[in-house]
């Protein structure tokens, strides 16, 4: 009983290590990928560049995720996943530290290439991490475990918007990018502990044409890209537009406004474990009420931004908009894998990750065409149908328990 006490012990130990070197993976990444954004009046001044220019710093880690995505979990699928984590992490450390030579010299397309290197590693944890993680621990907390690795996401932003800025001010706005990615030193070093010696199955299998093929038609499948990509639409919509929502039509300062729109990412660090954890518990295993339930929680809040001018108020419906949209994110990646054979799980997140970023690099684009048209409500109207039309395609999602 004794040695069986210890084995479990020790393969719980194992279990908690490779989750969180996973996490802190996609935190580091996280932070990496936004870090600019908080910066960027300091990034046009030194770079002498635009903002479409500079936003493009960002946008490109977006881009990149759309084209590498699905490349990415086919290999994924096929080689080892262990190395592939360690040389995305060497390949985050190399991407933060080209970038800071790059912007140190002013060489904006070279520090470009970086933020396109550095997009690969995230992509490369992100779908690699949401796999693993499911595998790693029983099928009865799989969406609550994953719900938690996909916090890393907004965390990770988080870390970024705040941090930022407390970095630039002594050291110059380049040194953000080698400072995030070298959490990624932290990170790789617990998961490679955690999984020496073969200490998980984390080889996956390899898929055939015919599997491959039956995944491309899996309409079940297809009913959860869609949501990916309504959900990331909402997400990166509200974060890109709410803070000059707040300045010009509310009358709030640029500080304030910034600070109310973080409250929208913050929430994702509850809304992503809590999607997980009540379709595992309060709906016993059952994926597609918790789906209904984020868009449903959206839509009135995302609307309400019409009708509501209050501060007061305004803090509520971005707490409620943060919470719906990013319930649903977090369960996704544990949703689709049990829709899918096994040989294809990395592929299938990979697809999902891709449709979804698909989404997060056209809404704010999209949104703000509609917003220079005919103005802040009509986009919000517009966004309010997004949520709607996720509620309709929730309805449609396949069970599972």
């Amino acid at each position: 009983m004794t040695e069986d006490a210890d084995a479990t012990a020790a393969s719980r130990r194992r279990t908690v290590g490779l989750v969180a070197g996973l996490f802190v993976l996609s935190t580091a990444a996280g932070a990496y990928e936004i870090a600019p954004a908080s910066v960027l009046p300091l990034v046009r001044e030194s770079l002498d560049v635009g903002p479409t220019a500079a936003g493009w710093l960002v946008s490109v880690m977006y881009a990149t995720a759309v084209t590498a995505s699905v490349p990415v979990g086919i290999a994924l699928d096929r080689y080892s996943v262990r190395r592939a984590i360690g040389i995305a992490a060497v390949a985050l450390l190399v991407a933060g530290a080209w970038g800071w030579f790059a912007a140190v010299a002013g060489a904006y397309w070279w520090l470009v290439a970086s933020r396109v290197l550095g997009g690969f590693s995230y992509v490369v944890f992100w779908n690699a991490g949401a796999n693993l993680v499911g595998q790693a621990v029983d099928a009865d907390v799989r969406a609550t475990a994953v719900g938690v690795f996909t916090a890393s996401a907004p965390l990770g932003f988080a870390v970024g918007q705040f941090g930022s800025p407390l970095i630039a001010d002594p050291f110059g706005w380049e040194a953000v990018l080698p400072a995030y990615a070298a959490i990624a030193v932290v990170g790789v070093g617990i998961f490679l502990v955690s999984t020496r010696g073969g200490a998980f199955a984390i080889e996956t299998a390899n898929p055939d044409r015919e599997q491959i093929a039956a995944l491309f038609t899996n309409a079940g499948a297809w009913t959860l890209y869609g949501l990916c990509f309504l959900a990331f639409s909402l997400y990166l919509f509200l974060n890109s537009w709410l803070p000059s929502y707040l300045t010009e039509e509310i009358g709030v300062s640029l500080a304030i406004g910034g600070l109310l729109t973080a409250l929208f990412p913050a929430v994702g660090v509850v809304a992503r474990t809590s999607g997980g954890l009540v379709s595992d518990k309060l709906f016993d295993g059952q994926r597609r009420p918790v789906a209904i339930l984020s868009f449903v929680l959206a839509l009135p809040a995302v609307v309400g931004f019409v009708a509501v001018t209050r501060v007061g108020f305004i803090v509520a419906l971005v707490v409620v908009a943060g919470f719906g949209v990013q319930l649903a994110i977090g369960l996704l990646y544990s949703y689709v894998v049990e829709v899918v054979s096994a040989a294809v799980r990395t592929t299938a997140l990979s697809m999902l990750t891709s449709v979804g970023m698909t989404g997060a690099f056209l809404a704010p684009i999209v949104g703000g065409e509609i917003i220079a048209r005919a103005g802040y409500n009509t986009a919000f109207l517009v966004a309010g149908a997004v949520a709607l039309a996720g509620v309709a395609l929730a309805w449609r999602a396949p069970e599972v328990r």
